[in-house]
């Protein structure tokens, strides 16, 4: 009887990569480098591994531009601005290109997303002196919202 060891490299299925990718996928969205860090935690083939991953890429079932967009409408809804989304997005793989169609595709007023985070951190009320002006613009910028999208809102 023959040995049926699939922990080889030799009895990797390119199919049983494909079906974990799918799995994944079917969960959230991953980028392409998220998804092949994940795929060779379980699996040593890099060859078949990148050949599943560009099967996918060319099917559209994974797309990183798809990817940024899923991953910046949830880090919006948890009041961050562009400048983080795009550094997290560039820590996670995604390429400047793909970044920027995806936040262009979206169309995202960050002046509005700046006041909601604004007005639910400190309220209605104005920054009575310099040291809490202070505080303010380093929350915002912690938080990746560059100087133009909250000045109006420290004037008022």
């Amino acid at each position: 009887m023959p040995d049926h060891d699939s922990s080889s490299a030799v009895g990797i299925n390119s199919a049983d990569i494909r079906l974990v990718a799918m799995n994944l996928l079917a969960r959230r969205e991953h980028s392409v480098r998220e998804l092949r860090n994940k795929l060779q935690r379980r699996f040593p083939d890099d060859e078949k591994i990148d050949a599943q991953l560009s099967q996918l890429i060319v099917e559209r079932l994974q797309c990183d531009v798809r990817f940024a967009q899923s991953y910046a409408r949830q880090r919006i809804s948890r009041g961050y601005g562009p400048v983080r989304l795009r550094e997290e997005l560039r820590e996670r793989g995604v390429s400047a290109a793909d970044v920027a169609a995806a936040m262009d595709e979206m169309e995202i007023d960050w002046c509005a997303v700046a006041t909601d985070v604004m007005y639910k951190k400190f309220g209605l009320r104005d920054a009575i002196d310099l040291k809490e002006k202070a505080r303010r613009v380093r929350f915002m910028q912690y938080r990746g919202f560059a100087t133009e999208h909250y000045q109006r809102l420290l004037q008022e």
